[in-house]
């Protein structure tokens, strides 16, 4: 109900959607940034399911698949995802997107990398308008009337393309990036026009091994413990998100621990958990709300699967990017 309310506003204002916001960062790392297209030389699949806000009716959930890899004709990684996000009750507004992007890899130093990419998405935004729900249309006795006052738009399914572009540095145990979205700003308005604004994402980790012996693995067949902690800013719409993480990788497992908040509010901590196998990884999260909607949203649940297939054989040997899986 509320979910559905705020979606009138959103309609009846012009605007369409709200980008998606996962929270495993890493395990879904071509949305973040379309620079990591490549980043692990290997062919790299990435499974993502985000159910957002489950103790209301009208919950948000986002699915996303994407395959990327590191071509040497190419001298550089290509990346390809699709991604289908509902929002509303029963899914009012729904958005589809498949993206095409290519990173290109040049050598800084002898231990320092760069990628830098482009993206080109197709985008289709549709509005069952007969599944909203209006303030005027709630009578004390009989409850929904069907009756609204509401002029529906002219128009009630968009497409667009959309464009993207991304940096990222990294070494043996750093790793920084930048990217925009939308970089065009692309109408997906219902009611004229009403432009996207540009997203920025910035990302900065690193890698702590807390062995000695590297090469070491315990009698538990464990490797070697490695903490990662990480920084996430994006920008999108006036609004500012700090992402704090920190992360345990002691292989098979990892564990990771987040915290997100705005400019003056708390949003949630985030709590996940993996195992990494051979090579196959999967992964849960939890969002923990700590903000005024903290008592009525359930959270958020997000899982991810991942598989890194064997190499093709390479003329040149490629230095793979190490960040966290999750």
């Amino acid at each position: 109900m509320l979910v559905a309310i705020a979606l009138t506003v959103l309609v009846a204002s012009g605007a369409s959607a709200q980008d998606v916001v996962f929270s495993q960062f890493y395990a879904n790392p071509l949305y973040m940034n379309p620079a990591f297209a490549g980043s692990k030389v290997c062919p790299r699949i990435s499974l993502s399911y985000r159910n957002q806000w489950p103790a209301l009716v009208s919950s948000f959930s986002t699915i996303s698949l994407s395959y990327d890899q590191y071509i040497n004709g190419l001298h550089g990684g290509i990346g390809f995802q699709v991604l289908a996000d509902r929002q509303g009750d029963h899914g009012a507004l729904t958005t589809s997107e498949a993206s095409l992007m290519y990173a290109f890899r040049f050598q800084i130093t002898r231990e320092v990398f760069i990628n830098a990419a482009l993206q080109a998405a197709i985008v289709n935004t549709n509005l069952d308008w007969d599944g909203l729900r209006f303030p005027d249309m709630i009578d004390r006795v009989y409850g929904f009337t069907g009756m609204t006052s509401a002029q529906m738009p002219d128009k009630t399914n968009v497409w667009f393309a959309d464009f993207a572009a991304g940096m990222l540095a990294y070494g043996d145990s750093w790793y920084a990036g930048f990217s925009a979205t939308h970089l065009t700003q692309p109408s997906n308005g219902f009611y004229g026009v009403a432009k996207l604004p540009v997203k920025y994402t910035a990302n900065l980790g690193g890698l702590i091994n807390l062995a000695e012996d590297r090469r070491r693995t315990s009698s538990l067949g464990l490797g070697t413990p490695v903490i990662s902690p990480n920084f996430v800013y994006q920008y999108w719409a006036g609004m500012h998100y700090f992402n704090y993480g920190i992360y345990l990788d002691w292989m098979p497992f990892l564990v990771g621990l987040w915290y997100r908040n705005g400019i003056e509010n708390a949003d949630a901590f985030i709590f996940m958990v993996g195992v990494q196998q051979d090579y196959f990884k999967v992964g849960y999260s939890y969002d923990v709300t700590i903000s005024k909607l903290a008592n009525n949203t359930g959270g958020a649940h997000e899982l991810s699967l991942g598989v890194l297939l064997p190499c093709p054989e390479q003329k040149h040997k490629m230095k793979a990017i190490r960040c966290p899986s999750f």
